[in-house]
């Protein structure tokens, strides 16, 4: 049996995550090849459910350590229940969002005084992204983006927030060089779309070769 493929998109949110995985999801239906498709928090019927506990406007108060286990249990439940199924299944999986974003939302944009990705330890096993393409926009540029549709709990964050989390998404990237690949969301679609498929096209052509993404080390943010 083929070996499955994951890979994640990261980003803050009107980086265009979305709109790419939308293209790659045809590309992968044309050509036939199975995959699954997820979101986090949700992609399970217990995730969606903490899912609207997470981005309700009404939760203002949430604790962040709240926040960041509530992530957690989201994820242990789609690894056990969706991800390392399809992978086993030989399927290319696709997440919107994954244990990079705790880091950067949690560890950087909160400043939680400890690692955020061992509470995710338990909830990932060990399971990580063969390929994690990073949707690089200013803060200012995925607000202007959103404009007109309505904010969940994190996207109705100040502007500092989402500039401490940049900050995590471009420590991640220089601590997992070979893992997580920057491309500029400011560039045309069409542009994205070509890199993003053209990679995905090589990690398959080459799937017998490729090397699992490791669960270690992550940067970590706030203060000692």
């Amino acid at each position: 049996m083929e070996k499955g493929i994951f890979i994640s998109f990261e980003g803050l949110d009107g980086s265009g995550k979305s709109t790419q995985m939308e293209y790659l999801r045809q590309y992968l239906d044309e050509r036939g090849i199975p995959s699954v498709f997820v979101r986090e928090p949700g992609g399970t019927s217990i995730g969606e459910k903490i899912r609207s506990i997470i981005l309700d406007r009404q939760n203002a108060g949430m604790d962040p350590v709240t926040e960041a286990m509530l992530y957690a249990a989201s994820r242990a439940q789609l690894v056990s229940e969706v991800i390392e199924p399809a992978l086993a299944a030989g399927k290319v999986v696709v997440c919107d969002r994954y244990i990079d974003s705790s880091v950067a939302y949690q560890s950087f944009g909160r400043g939680l005084k400890y690692k955020v990705a061992e509470i995710n330890e338990h909830a990932v096993r060990g399971v990580m992204p063969d390929v994690t393409f990073w949707l690089d926009v200013p803060p200012e540029t995925g607000r202007a983006r959103r404009t007109g549709r309505e904010q969940d709990r994190l996207e109705a964050e100040q502007e500092a927030f989402f500039y401490r989390v940049q900050e995590g998404y471009q420590k991640l990237a220089e601590h997992f060089p070979e893992r997580i690949r920057r491309l500029d969301g400011s560039l045309d679609r069409e542009e994205i779309r070509e890199r993003i498929v053209g990679f995905v096209k090589d990690m398959l052509d080459r799937r017998d070769a490729a090397d699992c993404g490791e669960m270690a080390d992550f940067p970590e943010g706030g203060e000692a």
